[in-house]
């Protein structure tokens, strides 16, 4: 496969690229037996600057492994990570503690990844005091700034974490992200604990601020209805690789990987003339564990297309159309379900988030 996973314009600035990355856990199963759970099992995708791009799947895929990588939370067991022309492995100490400062992280939960006993205006301020030279002053000004950015009255600032709702403490979190106008942001689940209408305020909060500080995501979830309204491309992940990548345009019009096809059949729809119209698709059997994996096709237990070839020979990410990336010995061509495509665009909002 190439390495430029994209619909994209090749003019585009390349500012992440992750090739063969993995990461496997050794675990003890039993008296003195150990066995790797396989928790990203190599996966290459391209994110090109100013673009949002989706991570979908199920609890336990690799997506939230994939984003801790990404920002050295976990150090990976092999693979490539080129981060805006420079390859991280052969980054210095000094150089890496730069790097951090363009990569930041929100957190799935709001409340565990704020300190509790710092003040707000000293939680936000905290990346701004490791790595500038800012006085005291000049930190408390911009914290306000950020505060101003986020939605979050300046008076909060001398209170404590446990004095706000969740989604106030998800704009905490979002503040202190963007506190060092970083070029990448790892939104990791950020919703996902949110009641739905804060859900939304979240969503449209992150947009606003990806125009205002031309900032680039890559956006984790396991739903695909946040993952649809946010990103320009959607990667869908399924036990440690990624089986399907392309604009989310098509993965709506046209899901090829089987897995992609279940997904896109359990979003719930608005509009009832569509909705009744619908073929859900359903996945029979368990999904297997990270540390046995089958062979061959890694999901071929559950597709209810699988073949002998299946068994034996594991599918790769290969284009079968523009930008189109699928994982699969018999991709879907056709469309399975047949919508009225406009009607869909029509219902498309932040009402189905």
């Amino acid at each position: 496969m190439t390495n430029n996973i994209a619909t994209s314009s090749a003019t585009q600035h390349v500012l992440l690229e992750v090739k063969g990355l993995k990461k496997h856990f050794e675990i003890s199963e039993g008296f003195r037996k150990k066995k790797l759970l396989k928790a990203v099992d190599g996966i290459d995708f391209t994110v090109y600057e100013g673009e949002t791009l989706g991570i979908v799947g199920e609890s336990g895929c690799g997506k939230s492994t994939t984003g801790n990588l990404l920002v050295q939370l976990l150090e990976k067991t092999e693979g490539t990570v080129i981060f805006n022309g420079q390859n991280m492995d052969a980054l210095s100490k000094e150089e890496i503690r730069r790097a951090r400062a363009d990569i930041q992280m929100i957190f799935q939960d709001p409340f565990s990844s704020l300190n509790p006993r710092m003040r707000v205006v000293d939680i936000i301020g905290e990346p701004l005091l490791t790595h500038t030279n800012k006085s005291k002053a000049e930190i408390r000004e911009e914290v306000f700034k950020l505060m101003d950015a986020v939605g979050l009255d300046r008076s909060y600032g001398k209170r404590f974490p446990h004095e706000f709702s969740g989604g106030q403490r998800q704009r905490i979190g979002i503040a202190r992200a963007i506190a060092l106008r970083p070029k990448l942001i790892i939104c990791d689940e950020p919703v996902s604990a949110l009641d739905v209408s804060i859900q939304a305020q979240i969503l449209n909060l992150l947009m606003g601020l990806q125009k205002e500080f031309q900032l680039t995501f890559i956006f984790i979830a396991h739903g695909l209805p946040a993952v649809k309204y946010i990103s320009d491309r959607i990667a869908v992940m399924y036990l440690g690789k990624i089986v399907e990548i392309t604009t989310k345009q098509q993965l709506f019009a046209q899901p090829m990987h089987p897995y992609t096809v279940s997904l896109v059949s359990a979003v719930p729809l608005p509009d009832p003339f569509i909705r009744d119209k619908r073929e859900r698709v359903i996945l029979e059997g368990d999904i297997p564990s990270n540390v046995d994996i089958p062979s061959g096709c890694r999901f071929r237990t559950r597709c209810p297309y699988a073949q002998e070839v299946c068994k034996t020979d594991e599918p790769l990410l290969a284009e079968l159309e523009n930008g189109h990336y699928v994982s699969c010995h018999f991709p879907i061509t056709q469309q399975l379900h047949h919508l009225d495509t406009e009607r869909m665009k029509n219902s498309e909002g932040v009402s189905t988030v």
